[in-house]
């Protein structure tokens, strides 16, 4: 699995970062391509003229997929939901701050990606792994369909 050091390279999906529910996994390789995005243009040197619309599209991603995670969740009795949804929240806030933080000229884009990456890796590995074994036991089944029906909306 990547690491923080590993700042400056493109986040490749794994095994690792899998929660085991396909619907959920393509919705977080969504959010894998749209820090890989931002990498790429901090790695051709437009990092800042892209950061804050990328900001937006990861706000508007975030908030679709925080909707399905949180209802599958309350739908299926998960018993850390409360806690779960007051992280996603705390998410969102600290993007929202990111949105205005990057205005300014002289902050590092890389500051966005270290926390980006850190954070997205840390929910999934640690946060969103916790619940596949309660949604399995509530009848989730681990694949369901060829692709994720979010990824057909989004495009």
């Amino acid at each position: 699995m990547k690491t923080i050091k590993d700042i400056g390279e493109k986040l490749e999906w794994s095994n690792d970062l899998s929660v085991g529910i396909q619907e959920i996994d393509e919705q977080h390789k969504v959010l894998v391509n749209i820090l890989n995005e931002l990498n790429l243009a901090i790695s051709q040197g437009k990092g800042k003229e892209i950061r804050n619309q990328i900001i937006d599209r990861l706000l508007e991603y975030t908030r679709i997929h925080f909707t399905v995670e949180e209802s599958l969740m309350r739908i299926l009795g998960y018993p850390k939901y409360e806690k779960h949804k007051q992280e996603h929240e705390r998410l969102l806030s600290q993007l929202e701050g990111f949105s205005s933080k990057m205005a300014a000229p002289d902050v590092s884009s890389y500051e966005l990606l270290f926390f980006l990456r850190s954070w997205l890796i840390n929910h999934i590995t640690r946060t969103d792994k916790a619940y596949e074994a309660h949604f399995v036991q509530m009848g989730v089944k681990k694949t369901w369909l060829k692709s994720s029906w979010l990824d057909k909306f989004w495009k």
